[in-house]
């Protein structure tokens, strides 16, 4: 399965600062990759409409049965309406019983350093994976 390159359904205003979020999904087997990939599409078709996001892509490892996701925001609050709107959260209550594993990061940066780098994402998904880990359980 693909990967969904940087794509830009609004464009930024220079000079501003950009919410970021970087998502991991990892789903309990295989049988549910399509399932998560063809939900994950829908949500794409959303996100491609939405006020307030300026950059999105997307990472499908299906024989690792993992799911990344990158994007930026104008606000945290405009990440928070998309969120909350139809069909993400049906997509995303639908699908908490086929993942097994998930991991959220954000951070800013200058519109300008767009579009955001995966080698970025993947270094701070990881250490909110091993922070995460190193909690008590």
């Amino acid at each position: 399965m693909p990967t969904l390159p940087w794509t830009t359904p609004n464009p930024a205003t220079p000079g501003t600062t950009a919410v970021v979020m970087a998502s991991r999904f990892e789903v309990r087997s295989l049988t549910d990759v399509p399932r998560f990939f063809l939900k994950s599409l829908t949500v794409w078709r959303q996100l491609r409409r939405t006020p307030g996001a300026l950059g999105a892509s997307l990472i499908a490892r299906p024989l690792r049965r993992t799911f990344y996701t990158l994007s930026a925001w104008e606000s945290r609050e405009a990440l928070g309406a998309f969120a909350g709107a139809e069909p993400h959260r049906t997509v995303m209550t639908g699908l908490r019983t086929t993942t097994k594993e998930s991991t959220f990061t954000f951070w800013q940066t200058p519109v300008e350093q767009f579009p955001v780098r995966w080698t970025d994402a993947h270094a701070r998904l990881d250490a909110e994976r091993a922070k995460a880990a190193a909690r008590p359980a």
